[in-house]
Parts: structure tokens; C-alpha cells; sequence
């Protein structure tokens, strides 16, 4: 399987200090995209942006909260300045935080709400006119957001975590009805159990318990796996859209 469509690409990954963000950025900058790695933790991105150029890449540590409006501007001001306009952004920051809905942790709601939502909202408003200025121009343009399979299967203490998700799902679908006629492809992956930091947020023990339990059961993609299907979908032709992608372990 060849990626070799993605070099010359411009790509902007946020979620990017951990997880399938880390791992969505090193495979597009091993295949030459000029890669932008946007997360909250600014020692995690130098870290990660040093290790693609000492691997023959090109990266860009912006520390941006996508939570945080002033944040994301100027994240964009200075991906703009160093690299100029994306054609590819992968929305991969998220947060889980499950826990009874009777317990009333409006904290954690908004949480999840702001990052799993409006986080992802913000992204595709800053950089819609870029994908859509590459589509016009011929080029292959992308928005990937990754979801969850949270936005369909019900887990119990989960709802608010898959409420988000199910919005994005949705989100997507709307999205592509705007952009697609306009040459942009909208992608919205599903992954399951894969091995991330997100069990790492949740504070409930018990749930952390029961989580661990099944995911013993399963087993778990790895972050690289599900980065190996965003490079696919996204190096495919550019009359080629993969519009929905769920993957999950074998076993799950």
C-alpha cells in the first residue's frame, strides 16, 4: 500500500502529544506531509516534533488548548506563518470522563462538551477556508474527525462521553453534505478499545476497574492502528472518500 499522495501535504493534528494525535502525526510526516502538532503540554510536542526531524520529517510543536478561543488563534496565526494554509486536519483531542449521571458532574460534562464538541468546532472554523482554497486549487483536501464507537454502542456511565461523540458522528455526516459537492472529504473514524491515555482522566475507581476488565477481555488496537487508517483514507484519490470508518479490535 503506497501513501506517497500525502507528501507535499500540509497537516494539522491536534490531540497531538499522546495517542492516536502522536501517532496520526508521525505517520503523515514519515510519508512527507509537513506536519503542525497541536496539544496543551508543550514539553510532550517538542518532544514529538523533535524525533520526526530527527527521523527525515518536517514538525511543528504549536502548544494550543482547543478549548480556549484565544488559544486556538493564535495556534493558527503561527501554523499560517510557518507552513501557510492546511489541506488535511485530524481532530483527534478528546477527553472521557465517565460517571454516573446521578452524580451530577456538571464539571465533567462541560469538559467533554468543550473539547469533544467545540474544540472540534473551532478547528474545522479556522481552517475550512484553507481546505476549501486546496479543493478549488485541485489538490487533495481533508477533514478527519475521530469519533468514537461510544457514538453508537451503549455503555452504562458512559452516556454524556457518547452524547459528545454521537454529535460529532453527526456533525461529520452534516459536514460532508456541505463540503463534499465542494471537493473537500469529510472522514469520520470510530475506533473502540484502543490504547490511549483517556482511561488515565477517569476518577471513579470502580469504573476504572470494570474498564480495565473488559478491555483484558478484548484486547486493544493500538494508536498506530487506527493512524494507519487515517493515512490510508487520506492518501487515497481525491474523487476517493471514505466517508465512515469504525474499527475496533477483532475480539471487541
Amino acid at each position: 500500500m503506497t501513501y506517497d499522495s500525502l507528501s507535499g501535504r500540509t497537516a494539522v493534528v491536534t490531540g497531538a502529544a499522546s495517542g492516536i494525535g502522536a501517532a496520526t502525526a508521525v505517520l503523515l510526516a514519515a510519508h512527507g506531509a509537513r506536519v503542525a502538532l497541536l496539544a496543551r503540554r508543550t514539553e510532550r510536542l517538542g518532544e514529538l516534533a523533535a524525533k520526526i526531524t530527527a527521523d527525515g520529517g518536517r514538525a511543528l510543536a504549536v502548544t494550543a488548548d482547543v478549548t480556549d478561543e484565544e488559544s486556538v488563534a493564535a495556534a493558527v496565526q503561527r501554523i499560517h506563518s510557518a507552513y501557510g494554509p492546511a489541506d488535511l486536519l485530524v481532530n483527534a483531542a478528546g477527553v472521557m470522563l465517565p460517571n454516573p449521571v446521578d452524580d451530577g458532574r456538571a464539571d465533567e460534562w462541560q469538559r467533554m462538551i468543550d473539547t469533544n464538541v467545540t474544540g472540534v468546532l473551532r478547528l474545522i472554523r479556522a481552517f475550512t477556508g484553507d481546505l476549501l482554497a486546496a479543493a478549488a486549487d485541485g489538490r487533495s483536501a481533508d477533514l478527519v474527525n475521530i469519533s468514537s464507537i461510544g457514538a453508537h454502542v451503549v455503555f452504562p456511565n458512559y452516556a454524556v462521553y457518547g452524547a459528545t461523540k454521537a454529535a460529532l458522528t453527526h456533525l461529520s455526516q452534516s459536514l460532508r453534505a456541505e463540503l463534499g459537492p465542494r471537493d473537500v472529504r469529510v472522514t469520520n473514524v470510530e475506533p473502540g478499545f484502543t490504547e490511549s491515555e483517556l482511561r488515565d482522566h477517569i476518577d471513579n475507581p470502580e469504573l476504572t476497574g470494570q474498564l480495565d476488565s473488559m478491555l483484558d477481555a478484548v484486547g486493544l488496537l493500538t494508536s498506530e492502528d487506527v493512524a494507519d487508517l487515517i493515512a490510508y483514507t487520506t492518501s487515497r484519490p481525491r474523487h476517493v472518500n471514505l466517508r465512515q470508518a469504525i474499527v475496533l479490535p477483532t475480539r471487541q
